[in-house]
């Protein structure tokens, strides 16, 4: 039986105990001081990092937790996990409900609790697919940004102890739409980092999480198609429950205006089709390369189903938004390596006045708000926002490869 959770410490991430499982153990006594008996709500909490940060939270017995997360379904698997696991403890006080925190009902909701002692924010569009034409790129904005800030002016009337909204390595030298929204989700939860708490991390991808390209490859065996992956596209890797666990010592630990990331070298960089090699060894196959996808998916089509070859598309990255590599921080900014074993931070962020940062949300309202904006116009006006954001526009999108 393939286990899933062993390949990626073996093929993925090269880890059999989580790189963050340190750090936590010599904080154990501030985390549970600051968790413990406190009331935490988590936006986008069946999503695959929220999901996580819940279970880390879990741990240290807050006394109230509310998920809400646009995905009924989510939610309902996220229950069945947290109340079915051997030890997990769950507050009584646990509530979900399928939320747009951008809508009327999710302020009244939050009004009605008087706010929480602990808030992390995880809705996010964070696939670079997720930038197709002017109507992707809005609802793209429109969730990372715009409904973020409506969210950081809702906490004014009731400021949390701890608030955490997660980023993206993509966010540092951003060549995609994705990675400068989040870039700006930076700046803009900065300029609130007087008025309470907050910090952000960027972090690796996370192995085999919902919508990733590995986890795709369980699906296409499934239904006997051949798996896909580019060849030439380099990526950090962290397990799912690394990917909560680095929020949580973010948010917990974190002084007001920093950033984390995981302090992962270069030679931990992995391709894609590197982990499709190792995922179909591990179950069981041979691999046979095609050079287009037709071929490929007649050969699946034909194949037997107790075939013990399994066919591959490799091929270099010709899409919109891909970098090929990640980095986690860029020259100018302040690192300290010393104060976690596993964690970066970058301090002494440098802050936006909050009327810039509204100047800027105003003008991508006016934009929006014309019926013929272009993506252009958008482009050009992150790109005066964000000097390092060099938007690379090739013409194809995730959506039109296999």
């Amino acid at each position: 039986m393939f286990n899933l959770q062993q390949f990626i410490k073996t093929s993925v991430t090269g880890r059999q105990t989580s790189m963050f499982a340190p750090d936590i153990e010599a904080n154990k006594d501030r985390l549970s001081k600051e968790i413990e008996g406190k009331s935490v709500l988590v936006i986008g909490g069946a999503g695959s990092i929220g999901s996580q940060f819940i279970r880390a939270v879990c741990r240290f017995k807050p006394g109230k937790l509310v998920v809400v997360d646009l995905s009924e379904n989510g939610l309902a698997l996220l229950t069945r996990d947290l109340r079915s696991t051997y030890g997990m403890y769950v507050p009584e006080e646990y509530r979900t409900y399928t939320l747009n925190f951008g809508d009327p009902i999710f302020e009244r909701v939050f009004r009605e609790e008087r706010g929480f002692d602990i808030v992390a924010n995880f809705s996010a569009h964070k696939h670079v697919r997720s930038e197709k034409d002017k109507y992707s790129v809005q609802a793209l904005i429109e969730n990372n940004d715009i409904k973020a800030k409506k969210l950081l002016d809702l906490m004014l009337e009731f400021p949390p102890k701890h608030f955490f909204c997660v980023s993206t390595d993509k966010a540092a030298n951003p060549v995609n739409i994705m990675g400068a929204s989040k870039r700006v989700m930076e700046d803009m939860i900065m300029a609130y980092a007087d008025k309470y708490p907050v910090t952000t991390a960027r972090f690796a991808n996370v192995a085999f999480s919902n919508g990733s390209l590995p986890l795709s490859f369980l699906d296409r065996i499934m239904s006997k198609q051949p798996l896909v992956a580019p060849s030439d596209v380099k990526r950090y890797f962290v397990s799912p429950e690394e990917s909560g666990q680095i929020c949580m010592l973010a948010c917990v630990l974190g002084r007001s205006g920093e950033i984390f990331f995981p302090k992962l070298g270069e030679d931990q960089m992995i391709t894609f089709s590197s982990i499709c090699d190792k995922f179909i060894e591990a179950m069981g196959y041979e691999k046979k390369e095609f050079d287009n996808d037709e071929a490929a998916k007649k050969y699946a089509a034909e194949m037997p189903y107790d075939t013990k070859v399994w066919p591959v598309v490799y091929s270099k990255s010709d899409t919109t938004g891909e970098k090929s590599f990640e980095e986690f921080f860029v020259p100018g900014e302040k690192l300290n390596m010393d104060r976690f074993q596993s964690l970066g931070v970058i301090e002494d962020v440098k802050k936006r006045p909050l009327t810039e940062v509204n100047d800027f949300f105003n003008e991508l309202e006016s934009i929006f708000s014309k019926p013929d904006f272009t993506k252009a116009e958008v482009v050009r006006a992150l790109e005066s926002f964000l000097p390092s954001f060099h938007h690379e526009e090739k013409g194809k999108n995730l959506d039109q490869k296999m």
